[in-house]
């Protein structure tokens, strides 16, 4: 088994808010990622997919089948967007880099395997410090 990772960036603006909740909770909670003029972040996404060398081509996955994934069903939806009002696979969830994984992981998992990839995880780095990795279900 082998894995590979290929690294996309985008940049958006999110805000962190459960709606059931008043200001003054959701600024407890939250905190400033719950300001209403919202705020943005550099994200990197990270993607590695796992599987067995074929024989034929030498890839797990051709890369360049991966990155027109990528770019379809993430990136252009996500690069330069308001995640909260913008991005269809993130309508009613709070967006949260935790939930922003999952929802891209549901976004591009059958189309990996339909590129002959198992698809192993999703790293979403918010800021140099802050970065989340979902490995699904």
């Amino acid at each position: 088994m082998i894995h590979i990772t290929r690294r996309e960036r985008f940049s958006a603006a999110h805000m962190l808010r459960n709606e059931n909740w008043d200001e003054q909770k959701n600024l407890e909670v939250f905190g400033n990622c719950s300001n209403k003029n919202w705020h943005g972040h550099n994200f990197e996404l990270f993607v590695t997919v796992k599987g067995e060398v074929n024989s034929n081509t030498g890839f797990v996955i051709n890369l360049n089948d991966l990155s027109k994934i990528l770019k379809h069903k993430v990136i252009d939806k996500l690069d330069h967007k308001n995640i909260n009002l913008e991005v269809d696979f993130m309508k009613n969830i709070i967006a949260s880099t935790e939930n922003l994984a999952i929802a891209i992981w549901e976004e591009i998992e059958q189309d990996i395997k339909k590129s002959g990839g198992i698809l192993h995880c999703i790293e979403v780095k918010e800021t140099e410090n802050n970065f989340v990795k979902y490995f699904g279900k």
